[in-house]
């Protein structure tokens, strides 16, 4: 059993699927279900090690195919879930993030308050991400989801993290507190801020 379920916490590690054409274009996905580039299952296969020592409660993924893939090489079989999906970015899907109006890269970069046109609004976004989290029971899961889920996610924890793809984040959910990061190699999409650095070696 593991440890998080055997003091009714619940743990989760959020990772960020590997590179795809997009995330390497500096193009917002979406919804669009891009694949993963040859990089990008290079990264999901970088994480195998680092996971296959560990134990999980429940292994889920997003839906959309480069977070799938991502879970087959990383771990294995994941039960999907398209309330981890990416946000909606309507007309934005497609859009080279350098070539956006400068009112939807603020928008972006500020996350909170932002709605895509013809697409999701942050606030939809966290109510369909926290209604998946809000049914997990106690335990330690594995969730291989979307950049924007993960910033999500860590800003419920009291940080604010536009990760690049590969990279892996554990939180204690129910103390709200980063428990580590392990930083991927790639290119953080859609040119988002980026921490320069983390204190306490997380």
């Amino acid at each position: 059993m593991a440890l998080a379920n055997a003091t009714g916490r619940r743990e989760l590690w959020l990772v960020r699927h590997g590179e795809t054409p997009a995330s390497v274009g500096r193009t917002l996905a979406g919804w669009a279900d891009v694949p993963l580039t040859e990089r990008g299952e290079e990264q999901a296969r970088a994480l195998e090690p680092v996971l296959s020592g560990e134990r999980f409660d429940g292994v889920w993924s997003s839906d959309l195919r480069r977070a799938v893939t991502t879970a087959r090489l990383a771990w294995g079989e994941p039960r999907q879930d398209a309330r981890l999906r990416e946000m909606s970015f309507g007309d934005l899907e497609g859009v080279r993030y350098p070539t956006m109006e400068a009112r939807w890269q603020e928008g972006l970069a500020r996350f909170e308050g932002f709605e895509a046109p013809g697409g999701e609004s942050f606030a939809a976004l966290r109510a369909r991400v926290l209604s998946f989290v809000d049914e997990l029971p106690p335990g330690r899961h594995l969730l291989f989801t979307h950049g924007g889920v993960v910033r999500l996610l860590s800003r419920e924890v009291g940080e604010d993290y536009f990760v690049t793809t590969g990279t892996l984040l554990v939180v204690d959910w129910d103390e709200r507190r980063l428990v580590s990061r392990r930083d991927g190699e790639g290119e953080a999409s859609r040119g988002l801020p980026v921490p320069a650095s983390v204190e306490g070696g997380r």
